[in-house]
């Protein structure tokens, strides 16, 4: 069974499908950037009414680049399923930059919401100052944590933790439709909501990756306890909890907003990056 997952992996990640599908999330995102920049135009010319709960993002031309980020995002989430059987710290650090991309991405709704003329010092702009600070502090810690990882011992390979890689090869091939799904479904819910139902979407930027984190957090309980069955080392346990852990503050950050959302995506960020330097402490203490 393991055999058969590891060529089954082979080819479903293989060279050519992924460049594949970077192609075609290159055409979706220019499409759905001409199109969002269309309906922009259409409702600041001739006022259409069409679109309830979208006025933060048919506001202004800069917002329509939050569609394909949008895309691109996905295109990330892809990526860290590809990169899920390499190692625990290596997804985790491919989380930490989805998130930053989030954030970034909700700039772009952020930005044409603005009132300079009512002054700088109001509640928008305070908002977007978080958010700034936030991506800075964010894609510092990220870099730390990716240079903590290089900085780890690596450890020889056995028969163990090749078997324990091809499980996690086998999870990693069932996420792919679970994500397509997760995609599908999202989108459809939030069509039927703002096109169907005429219903505002509260926080859009929670939209799929609320449930993408819930799959991710579940999919790592499902890894840490499989690693019982491979390693009885006491920091290791520790670390992939700590990233469990991690990767539960990024999904609340989604359940509020505001300065609360931001704080819990740096606390999670930092978390991390704190139980991973203990955990690279260890190793060569261990060594």
């Amino acid at each position: 069974m393991l055999k058969h997952a590891d060529s089954l992996h082979k080819k479903v990640f293989s060279e050519k499908n992924i460049k594949s599908f970077e192609k075609l999330i290159l055409y979706f995102a220019i499409a759905g950037f001409l199109i969002h920049l269309a309906l922009v135009f259409l409702n600041l010319n001739y006022d259409v009414n069409y679109f309830v709960g979208l006025d933060s993002l048919l506001s202004n031309p800069i917002s329509a680049l939050y569609t394909p980020f949008s895309f691109i995002l996905v295109y990330e989430a892809f990526l860290l399923i590809y990169y899920f059987p390499r190692s625990f710290t290596t997804s985790v650090a491919k989380e930490y930059e989805i998130i930053s991309l989030v954030l970034i991405r909700k700039i772009f709704e952020d930005i044409p919401q603005l009132d300079i003329s009512s002054g700088i010092y109001n509640q928008q702009s305070l908002l977007l100052l978080y958010d700034l600070i936030a991506i800075i502090i964010i894609f510092y810690l990220i870099f730390l944590f990716r240079k903590t990882i290089s900085s780890i011992p690596k450890r020889k390979t056995n028969e163990n933790l090749v078997r324990f890689i091809s499980y996690k090869k086998i999870l990693s091939i069932v996420l792919v439709p679970i994500l397509l799904f997760l995609c599908l479904s999202n989108l459809f819910d939030w069509t039927y909501s703002i096109f169907i139902n005429n219903e505002i979407v509260k926080n859009i930027n929670a939209v799929f990756f609320i449930d993408f984190f819930t799959i991710l957090i579940l999919v790592d309980v499902f890894i840490l306890l499989l690693s019982f069955q491979y390693t009885d080392r006491y920091h290791q346990i520790i670390r992939n909890t700590g990233f469990i852990i991690s990767t539960i503050l990024l999904r609340l950050s989604f359940s509020v907003s505001g300065l609360s959302s931001v704080i819990l995506l740096v606390i999670g960020v930092l978390f991390g990056l704190i139980i991973l330097k203990i955990y690279r402490l260890s190793e060569i203490n261990t060594d």
